[in-house]
């Protein structure tokens, strides 16, 4: 029998610890056979012990590689010119990638088979071996990160008077049948790689930063952590009836949560960017990596459809009364803005979603900033401030909106509001388009 070295052969005068490399290699890749009383160049050396050789791999085969590739080893003591030498046939396993349990499943605990030799997988193989072997669904997939610890989410479930050990972590999609942890226990685990990005910015743009934040950790720690940056950024106006002191907050809270938990639940983790926060002086933007799955549209969602990319994330955050159930956060968010002069807006494209919350204190604000309130003074509200233009066309008959905002001290998107709503009201017309555009009061008197 003539032995030589190839991508599905390997040799070995002796037994070494080594042995477990190209198992795992060859596990990885099309299978190949060990044989161990073989010199690289291809003489036949033997071994004294044939059964004791063969107790060795299969203990190291059972102890030290995962997942569990024993079914796919077998065994064969071969007579070689008088000489016993031991055949370990490794076949292509069904649940790669394999790697050396003390090494994790990064590139230097997988191995793959390359010409005669074994070496180390690149990260993009490994990932390719994982979804060949658990599909397309990234939250059930093995994650890469097997050294993961899970201190937030065990806080939150003992909150809730809930147990969080290994029979519901397994229950809950965590760990896979091979007990490996999944890409739903990575984003769950205090070493979640994925992040949410905050900033708060003066004015309408991006121009001009004033804070900016990163949130870290278990995604349910980022959760918490984003959600009291908001209400930190949520900040409340008065405004007087008579005497009655009247507290408005610039976005309504179950807005901000919902959109919160839109972003973090729906959003596509196979994608490495971060969730994206953005606080202007007029709106919030959250914008959420991944676009709409499922293959539904924008109206759906607005009638309430719900296809839910991480149905497992989904279940957790609903065990923990996070959410309640699929398709009703986007009706949330726009019913609570009733009777609002302004609306959410949703904007999708092929890899990424906006919500867009309005601040519904930003007239008053607008105004403060154009024109500062006396010391002493309460600033005035809306219908205040409506009132006022419509003196002013009492008296002026015809105005142009820059004489409108200049009259009120108001900036141009505040003018503009205020003009539209006494269009509605059917008290003022409109006459001519863009910066041309005439403003007519409409009196008795009026043709």
């Amino acid at each position: 029998m003539v032995f030589s070295e190839s991508e599905t052969t390997e040799l070995k005068s002796s037994y070494v610890d080594g042995v477990k490399k190209e198992i795992v290699a060859f596990a990885n890749t099309v299978g190949g056979r060990l044989y161990i009383g073989v010199d690289s160049d291809g003489g036949v050396c033997g071994v004294d012990d044939a059964d004791s050789v063969i107790r060795q791999i299969s203990n190291s085969v059972r102890d030290t590689i995962k997942p569990d590739v024993t079914m796919f080893v077998h065994y064969n003591v071969l007579n070689a010119g008088g000489k016993k030498v031991v055949e370990a046939e490794v076949q292509c396993g069904a649940h790669r990638p394999y790697y050396i349990a003390a090494k994790g499943l990064r590139p230097e605990g997988v191995y793959v088979r390359q010409g005669t030799s074994s070496v180390p997988a690149s990260d993009a193989a490994i990932r390719r071996m994982i979804k060949e072997t658990d599909g397309d669904n990234y939250e059930e997939m093995r994650s890469l990160n097997q050294e993961l610890t899970f201190a937030k989410v065990t806080e939150e479930f003992e909150k809730r008077g809930l147990t969080f050990s290994e029979p519901q972590m397994k229950t809950l999609g965590l760990i896979d049948r091979g007990g490996l942890y999944s890409n739903l226990a990575l984003l769950l685990s205090d070493q979640c790689p994925h992040i949410i990005k905050a900033a708060t910015f003066e004015g309408t743009d991006s121009q001009s930063f004033q804070d900016r934040r990163e949130f870290e950790g278990s995604l349910l720690k980022q959760l918490d952590d984003a959600y009291a940056y908001l209400k930190m950024r949520n900040r409340t106006s008065a405004t007087f009836d008579g005497l009655m002191r009247i507290d408005h907050t610039d976005y309504p809270d179950a807005a901000l949560r919902e959109a919160l938990l839109n972003a973090i639940v729906h959003r596509d983790y196979s994608i490495s960017a971060g969730t994206l926060i953005s606080v202007y002086s007029d709106r919030v933007e959250m914008i959420s990596i991944g676009g709409l799955a499922g293959g539904i549209s924008y109206d759906d969602i607005m009638l309430g459809v719900s296809y839910c990319r991480n149905k497992n994330l989904a279940n957790v955050f609903y065990r923990l009364q996070l959410i309640e159930s699929y398709g009703t956060g986007m009706g949330k968010i726009m019913g609570s803005y009733s009777g609002a002069r302004s609306h959410p807006e949703i904007m999708v494209s092929s890899g990424a979603f906006k919500t867009v919350l309005p601040n519904m204190n930003y007239v008053e604000k607008a105004d403060a900033d154009k024109k500062p309130a006396a010391a002493g003074k309460v600033r005035t509200g809306t219908a205040d401030k409506e009132r006022e233009l419509l003196d002013l066309f009492k008296k002026e008959k015809r105005l142009t909106r820059a004489e409108a905002e200049n009259a009120m001290g108001v900036s141009v998107s505040t003018a503009r509001r205020f003009l539209q709503k006494l269009i509605q009201k059917g008290l003022v017309a409109s006459k001519g388009l863009g910066k041309k555009a005439e403003y007519i009061f409409m009196d008795e008197d009026d043709d």
